[in-house]
Parts: structure tokens; sequence; C-alpha cells
């Protein structure tokens, strides 16, 4: 009988691993929420409300399977713990005409390289996006990027 891989979230299509980027994030994310609830005192968590840059370009069934996994065992606090994942969309500003735009009204290079570059360093957004309006790659990142807590709760 086959059993089915715990990390299969984290397999591509031809089971070939692809980076453990989400499970170093899932776990600074659990080690923050203990250090409030440490610093709170809480003895439960109740609600970890966790937003997503959409640059990060993290599935949030995945992200949310790495979380689970992370969580020290034997820790109580998180165990019952709602897991609220939000996707903040990117927002850029162009500096020469003002414009804001979307990831996806962006021009430049859209593949599979460009997409892992900026996944791990959104910084390099300039060398493969555009302004739609003025083509200039001289953009601002208003929002969408990183993982952030937003809130927790507890008691």
């Amino acid at each position: 009988m086959l059993v089915p891989s715990p990390l299969e979230p984290f397999l591509e299509s031809d089971g070939a691993r692809r980076p453990m980027h989400e499970l170093a994030l899932a776990d600074a994310v659990v080690t923050t929420a203990l250090r409030v609830a440490d610093r709170e005192g809480f003895t439960e968590i109740t609600k970890l409300d966790v937003r997503i840059g959409e640059l990060q370009q993290i599935k949030t069934d995945v992200f949310e399977f790495a979380l689970k996994e992370v969580i020290p065992a034997g820790e109580p606090r998180l165990a019952s713990a709602a897991i609220v994942l939000e996707t903040e969309p990117a927002e850029f500003r162009c500096r020469p005409c003002g414009h804001g735009f979307g990831l996806e009204q962006t021009s430049g290079q859209r593949d599979e390289d460009a997409s892992e570059a900026i996944h791990f360093i959104p910084e390099l957004s300039h060398a493969y996006l555009r302004c739609p309006r003025c083509q200039s790659p001289d953009f601002e990142l208003v929002r969408g990027r990183g993982i952030s807590i937003e809130s927790i709760e507890g008691r």
C-alpha cells in the first residue's frame, strides 16, 4: 500500500522537491506567535491572522500545512488556533508617471525564472517588470511583499 508523503504539498508534479522556503517562513510565524503568547501571558492562542504578500507567491493551503507541521510537539497553545491566511495583492506605483498598478497589469518578462526570482527576492521585480503605462522599470512596491502577522488573539 502506497502511503502519501506528508511533504506532498512541497513536491512538484514530477515528484521533484521545491525549496522549503515556506517551512522557514512558517517556522518564523509560529516562533513569533509563541513569543507574543509568552509576553501576553496567553495559555492558548485562539486566532492567528497572517497576511501573505502576493509577491511571495505562496499557496495558502501549502503555507497552512507548513504552519501546522512546524508547531513544536507538545505545544498546546497553538493546538486549536484558528489560522486565517489572507493574500495581500501586490500594488506598485510608477515613479516617472505616477501610475498605480497591480502585478497582473505589469508588462515585461513573466516566465517561471522571473517568478521564482521575485518570489525569493522581491526587489528583483525591477529587472523583470515594467509599468503598463510608460514601460518604466522604476516603480515602488506599495504593498504585497512579505509575510506579516496581522493579529494574535488568545486567553
